[in-house]
């Protein structure tokens, strides 16, 4: 079942058991799916706009002086794991030769290809930083 599918089943799940913050967050996500000009989203690009809410949303409880909200938990939810710093060190250690790049951040391409949405670009990137420095 694409990602997509699941979030719209929740959906119907969340109003059923009366969880007013889920149904609302879902229904936000949902509808931001169907401002896209494609009909079929992709698990990735579904996880891309998730992203974007996120980050949009922090941004406003940033200004806000907040720390959480209920919205960021549940959409947040649909996300994959994350890949920790210890993970994606381990792989650029076995997998990584820096002696072909000029610059160690070139690196950045094929590790992001690696690992996807499961990780953070601004976390690879101080990764790549705290090795080579």
């Amino acid at each position: 079942m694409k990602l997509h599918e699941r979030i719209s089943q929740d959906l119907r799940v969340s109003i059923k058991s009366r969880e007013p913050e889920r149904t609302a967050a879902i229904r936000v996500l949902l509808g931001e799916f169907q401002r896209q000009p494609e009909k079929e989203l992709s698990d990735e690009q579904v996880y891309a706009i998730i992203r974007k809410l996120i980050k949009a949303e922090r941004e406003l409880l940033a200004a806000a002086g907040k720390e959480e909200s209920p919205f960021i938990e549940v959409i947040g939810g649909y996300l994959p794991s994350q890949a920790g710093d210890d993970e994606i060190s381990a792989w650029i250690a076995a997998n990584i030769d820096f002696s072909q790049f000029s610059q160690p951040m070139q690196a950045m391409r094929p590790i992001m290809a690696h690992f996807g949405s499961r990780a953070d670009g601004n976390q690879v990137k101080k990764i790549l930083q705290s090795l080579n420095s």
